[in-house]
């Protein structure tokens, strides 16, 4: 058995750069980083809203679950789009 085979294989293994062969094409880490930051200010912002409308219509099942669950914003928009209630602006009445 090959001692330093199996260290070196091991050292690979927990240096996640190895898997590029020992490099990161220039501008990845930058790209990956920016690319992270958009989805998670956009799943934020939609988590946002359908958990602040689950709240106020106390729906309390969709507030866990929306919190528990992460879709990067598709469950959230669905329910703010299909399975919320319809909000119906008030009717004014004419003045006389």
């Amino acid at each position: 058995m090959d001692v330093s085979h199996d260290t070196i294989s091991l050292n690979r293994m927990m240096n996640w750069q190895s898997y590029f062969n020992g490099s990161v094409p220039p501008g990845f880490a930058g790209t990956a980083g920016l690319l992270l930051f958009v989805v998670l200010v956009w799943s934020l912002v939609w988590k946002g809203m359908a958990l602040w409308k689950s709240a106020k219509e106390g729906s309390k099942v969709w507030f866990v679950v929306l919190l528990l669950v992460n879709t990067v914003g598709i469950l959230d928009i669905l329910y703010l789009y299909v399975f919320s209630k319809k909000s119906v602006p008030p009717v004014e009445t004419p003045k006389m």
